[in-house]
């Protein structure tokens, strides 16, 4: 009989895997499906005010989503390592820069971005045609590139994802 305090079912190491790759895919592809289907649909499909507006509430939604599961996978990260899954290691790094580039992008940039679409709708134009039209832009380019930069290592996340089975048959 096992009277070890630590030891941990096999099927354990097992969903810890598994949760942590659904989690990650589930960021990842949410992220891929608003940023580059959702919002150019938007944009193609509505006028260019209305499709920001939505494309603006569908990026804020996205921001927490980000936040919130790229704190979760960071600690069961942190909870693998611990346990000897070494693989999680550089995975965390992937993390740590994806979850920079969600604060950067919507919780520094995005409230500068609404406070001047808010200022163009007070004044009654649309925000391509206000004279925050430039910085907007300006904001705009950066937010986008931090999108770009989260995207290129959310994939590069998933693609070294360690594999469940391969833990498994080493125990």
């Amino acid at each position: 009989m096992n009277t070890s305090t630590n030891s941990v079912s096999p099927a354990s190491p097992l969903v810890a895997h598994r949760v942590f790759a659904l989690l990650a895919m589930l960021w990842v592809g949410s992220q891929v499906t608003i940023g580059y289907a959702v919002a150019p649909v938007l944009f193609t499909s509505l006028d260019r005010a209305l499709a920001g507006s939505l494309a603006a509430q569908l990026f804020r939604i996205e921001g927490m989503v980000g936040a919130v599961s790229g704190v979760l996978l960071l600690g069961l990260a942190n909870v693998l390592i611990r346990r000897g899954e070494t693989g999680y290691r550089r995975l965390r790094w992937l993390l740590i820069g994806m979850l920079l580039c969600v604060l950067i992008g919507y919780y520094a940039l995005q409230p500068f971005m609404n406070a001047m679409r808010m200022n163009a709708i007070r004044a009654g134009v649309d925000i391509a045609h206000s004279a925050w039209a430039s910085r907007f832009g300006m904001l705009h380019g950066v937010s986008s590139a931090f999108y770009l930069v989260q995207s290129v290592l959310g994939a590069w996340l998933v693609w070294l994802l360690p594999s469940a089975r391969g833990t498994q048959a080493r125990r």
